[in-house]
């Protein structure tokens, strides 16, 4: 088979391996699509600069992966060849609290695993998976669709989730990327009735806009959030990474408001008391997701009749990773993907 591998220093290496096979446990799956995600692009693509669970170690890239089982090996019982699945992109060691609760990427265990990190990503025409980090991709979803819930959508959920957004919560969403978009496309299916975007790139507001994910798309000016929320949004989530996006996001949530910070990385300094304390703010640090909330996800995606695909602004064919690599870190559009044919 053909996989995709990140040596560092801004390139992909398009390597022919052998074809895995599934031991106890373990499911074959043909992969149908794979998106690449920020955290690639910032940890491995560039240079490999993550330690622990970004630790980079030489596999397969690629931890958005979705596509059909082809084969299954012993013990397994949940899935079955020709199942349609979504790959949840940490493996855990199934034992700790974290994983028990389903949130392996919390997962506390030496053994812990990432795909496309530590073990053999989505980046490849084959997948060896563990069945439990495994779930069912409803028919109605498209294998895109499914990659784009595998790691961003389901970040984004688990957010707006956490922050216990509804229809009473104006929105604040700092950084428009793809996280931020999907963000507020849930925000909305979720009844809120205006959501604002910040973003410095004025190609991501005008993308956040046409995707219909923000209501209003600004710089982040104090200026331009105080004439668009007032007081400020019940409830704000930054999904830029940066300090002053993060800061943002804080000092325009309303006293009494609840606000998650998303984006990975970035050095926050704030004032507590003038800030936090005083204003009575509930602040989430977020982290991915659950198995069993991307689960929820994916079945309310069907009910809203809403397709994460259409943050995917650009595909290509494996043989063609590099070139979906470098538009990926021109950060120009949306979600770029990597796909196969469904046969």
């Amino acid at each position: 088979m053909r996989a995709a591998y990140l040596p560092g220093g801004s390139r992909v290496d398009l390597r022919e391996v052998p074809d895995p096979e599934p031991g106890h446990g373990q499911v074959l799956v043909g992969t149908r699509a794979s998106t690449i995600c920020g955290s690639d692009l910032r940890a491995i693509y560039r240079e490999h600069l993550g330690e622990g669970p970004e630790a980079y170690q030489g596999v397969a890239g690629g931890h958005e992966p979705a596509g059909r089982v082809l084969a299954v090996g012993p013990g397994v019982e949940r899935v079955a060849v020709g199942d349609r699945v979504v790959v949840y992109h940490i493996s855990g060691c199934g034992q700790c609290p974290e994983c028990r609760r389903g949130y392996q990427i919390s997962c506390t265990s030496p053994a812990r695993a990432a795909y496309g990190w530590q073990r053999d990503g989505g980046h490849a025409d084959l997948l060896l998976a563990e069945e439990r980090d495994l779930l069912a991709l409803p028919e109605p979803l498209t294998f895109l669709d499914g990659a784009v819930v595998a790691c961003g959508f389901g970040t984004a959920y688990e957010a707006v989730r956490r922050a216990d957004v509804s229809g009473a919560d104006r929105v604040l969403v700092t950084g428009l990327g793809p996280v931020g978009q999907a963000v507020g496309l849930l925000a909305k299916a979720l009844g809120s009735p205006l959501v604002v975007g910040t973003d410095p790139s004025p190609q991501r507001r005008a993308l956040a806009l046409e995707l219909g994910a923000v209501d209003e798309a600004v710089a982040g000016t104090d200026a331009e959030l105080t004439g668009l929320l007032g007081d400020g949004a019940d409830v704000a989530v930054d999904c830029s990474g940066h300090g002053s996006g993060q800061l943002t996001a804080l000092r325009h949530t309303r006293r009494w408001g609840r606000a998650a910070l998303v984006g990975e990385g970035g050095q926050l300094t704030v004032d507590v008391s003038e800030v936090l304390i005083h204003r009575q703010l509930t602040v989430h640090g977020s982290w991915v997701t659950s198995t069993v909330r991307m689960g929820e996800l994916l079945d309310n995606l069907v009910r809203w009749d809403l397709h994460p695909e259409r943050l995917v602004t650009a595909t290509f064919p494996l043989e063609e990773a590099a070139e979906a690599y470098a538009t990926a870190d021109a950060a120009a559009g949306g979600k770029v993907g990597v796909v196969w044919p469904d046969d």
